[in-house]
């Protein structure tokens, strides 16, 4: 792990701590990018740690005879070293707020549901979280038909047999995204039979560390008493299908939803509701983005409870126009300077937007309130555009399929 201080050695601090897990689909990402410097969190006297686990089969992969979930247990190892060793930081180990993005927003998700990681943290931020788990039977599935592939027993003896980079190249195989659909109306019953994307590797619902879902978890209470700030960005995967804007072109969207499964008031309902999306292959793109990410984050926030909040992050990059995954981490991060941001961001991001967005992370790491009103089912707050109801077109999508 990484550990950002403005106070080290100084036992006596009580500083605030935040706890970042990268993202990275699970079998991807590192906790060393130069966007995850805990400097400008520093500043405003915010303790930063960010965490490395296992990935991919290593992390998640079943093996008969090893412990499931390695790679969230390796997460509440990295709290439980918060909470023992974070005072010779400077940090106050019960004031801990866990946040990450993408799998890593997932991941807090995870946690907060997890009986092995209550009260090692007290705030949770989910950035573009998925809920990204898997079932016990279709873990078993993918570790028993992997280990067939690669010529080995499903045990831990079996799989020592090969090297690191062998199990890599086996477990990166294995995982190969398909072949793009073909028409219109394919990516829209595909998108509509999966609900997101098909990680193999992923945390495991059912054993000791996520006993249920985390919907379950949360529809029973668990972690109610935990503040939570979740939300995503507008156009997550949106980008997906925009190779095809031209080839789709002569598609009408609504029509592409009712042949692959949507009814006519709802089609014409969810494209009424993102008059920013200007072609086909943008507006069917779009089901990646609320299956995957919208759909699961609006479900969290309405079944938490009462110490909910809710953002949306809109600011729409010149580069493409859009507000796609991981752009708003420079913002929350209050990192416009760092190594990679000009390539998603431009030369010119709007600093008083980071301003903005990093000073509510801090104030919620700090008290526990973000300075927005809380969730109420319909009140984002939305970063870079109109504050108004923007989830609103999810949930059409989410009743209608």
């Amino acid at each position: 792990m990484n550990v950002f201080t403005p106070a080290p050695g100084d036992v006596s601090a009580g500083l605030p701590v935040l706890v970042w897990i990268h993202g990275g689909g699970f079998f991807a990402g590192s906790s060393s990018s130069p966007w995850y410097d805990g400097r400008s969190f520093n500043r405003d006297g915010v303790v930063t740690v960010a965490v490395s686990y296992r990935l991919g089969f290593d992390g998640f992969g079943w093996i008969a005879d090893a412990p499931t979930n390695r790679g969230v247990r390796d997460m509440v190892a990295g709290l439980e070293w918060v909470r023992d060793s974070i005072a010779a930081f400077g940090g106050e180990p019960s004031r801990v707020t866990i946040a990450g993005q993408s799998a890593g927003g997932s991941a807090v998700m995870t946690l907060l549901a997890s009986p092995l990681a209550r009260g090692l943290f007290h705030r949770v931020i989910s950035h573009s979280g998925g809920g990204l788990t898997v079932s016990v039977e279709d873990a078993e599935s993918h570790g028993r038909e992997l280990a067939r592939r690669a010529g080995v027993e499903p045990t831990r003896a079996g799989w020592s047999a090969l090297s690191e980079d062998q199990v890599l190249d086996h477990q990166l195989a294995y995982q190969a995204p398909s072949a793009p659909p073909a028409t219109p109306v394919d990516l829209v019953r595909t998108a509509l039979a999966r609900g997101g994307p098909g990680l193999p590797f992923r945390p495991l619902v059912g054993d000791e560390v996520l006993p249920v879902s985390i919907m379950e978890a949360l529809e029973q209470g668990v972690g109610a008493d935990v503040g939570l700030v979740v939300g995503t960005v507008a156009h997550e995967f949106t980008l997906m299908a925009a190779d095809r804007a031209e080839a789709w072109a002569g598609t009408d969207p609504v029509q592409a939803l009712v042949a692959g499964g949507l009814e006519q008031e709802a089609a014409s309902g969810y494209v009424g509701g993102h008059p920013e999306l200007t072609s086909t292959a943008l507006m069917l793109g779009q089901l990646g983005t609320d299956l995957t990410f919208r759909i699961p984050t609006i479900g969290w926030a309405d079944r938490h409870g009462p110490r909910t909040w809710v953002y949306d992050f809109r600011w729409p990059t010149p580069l493409a126009g859009l507000a796609y995954h991981c752009l708003d981490l420079p913002f929350a991060w209050d990192l416009l300077d760092a190594a990679g941001v000009a390539a998603v961001c431009g030369d010119a991001p709007p600093q008083e937007l980071a301003d903005e967005m990093h000073s509510a992370w801090v104030r919620f790491i700090e008290t526990g309130d973000p300075g927005w009103a809380r969730w109420d089912g319909h009140n984002p707050r939305v970063f870079g555009g109109e504050q108004r109801d923007t989830y609103a077109p999810s949930r059409v999508l989410d009743a209608a399929s």
